[in-house]
């Protein structure tokens, strides 16, 4: 009796500490504060301009699942840093796993002038699949029904953020211990001083394969449900007319059923 009892027990704990957790990081940058990018004109008609964009899963993962990361979270932050005094950083950063305090402090020290984050841990999914993954659940790999952080995404930008949407992937679109992260899709739009539509970049992280304790049919089936839903997500908030970015950690890397699933939505 007291084994089951503990375990509810520990969950709340935890999902208590993360609701006092460091605040992600947010910065807003007004368009007249923006310097203008270097215009390459082509002919009368067209000038052309270039825009860097780095994505970024920095393992920002906090006890007791990672530990002794923060040095390492502070050398990235120094060194994004540095790149953006010396004009050599990347115009705009996509992180991933931006879990710990130190990881969300990391990216606010970066110095880049307009941040936004994804999902937190209570946000909403869209509409998603309702059916049960194939399995079964299992509360050991963290398949417990309740997000102990939020998505770990974040978008910084040299330039303004002019827009921000998000959106969690549904409750039965994971699988395994990516549970724990109300991971999802976020849209960043950005405003370029000189160019005359905003940027729609989109940011996610997609449900991991062994790193999520899940059988193989059960994480391929989450990862193809979250493929969807981002796609359903981009079709709802892009404009055909902008150009569009889509980047992150879609952890299907020498995997062909996870890139025929993606390359399908």
């Amino acid at each position: 009796m007291l084994a089951v009892s503990r375990m509810p027990l520990t969950i709340f704990a935890a999902a208590s500490l993360a609701a006092c957790a460091t605040p992600s990081p947010y910065r807003e940058l007004s368009c007249s504060s923006t310097s203008a990018p270097v215009l390459q004109t082509i002919d009368d008609d067209r000038k052309s301009t270039t825009l860097s964009v780095l994505t970024y899963n920095i393992e920002g993962l906090g006890f007791p699942a990672r530990s002794g990361r923060a040095i390492y979270l502070r050398k990235i932050a120094q060194r994004l840093a540095e790149l953006r005094t010396e004009g050599r950083a990347p115009d705009v950063v996509l992180f991933q796993e931006m879990f710990s305090g130190a990881a969300k402090r990391a990216i606010a020290d970066s110095g880049y002038p307009a941040i936004a984050s994804g999902p937190h841990r209570t946000s909403a999914p869209g509409n998603s699949n309702k059916e049960p993954l194939p399995g079964r659940s299992h509360i050991k790999r963290g398949e417990i029904g309740i997000h102990l952080s939020g998505s770990g995404l974040a978008v910084a930008s040299r330039y303004p953020i002019t827009q921000v949407r998000k959106q969690a992937y549904g409750r039965r679109s994971c699988a395994g211990l990516d549970c724990l992260a109300n991971k999802g899709i976020m849209l960043a739009q950005i405003s370029i001083p000189g160019v005359p539509t905003p940027i729609d970049i989109y940011d996610t992280h997609m449900n991991s394969r062994g790193a999520s304790g899940a059988p193989a049919e059960r994480n391929l089936e989450a990862h193809d449900r979250q493929a969807q839903e981002a796609s359903q997500f981009i079709n709802n908030t892009h404009d055909d007319a902008f150009p569009l970015i889509f980047g992150g950690d879609f952890n299907m890397r020498h995997s062909e059923p996870r890139w025929e699933g993606f390359s399908r939505y």
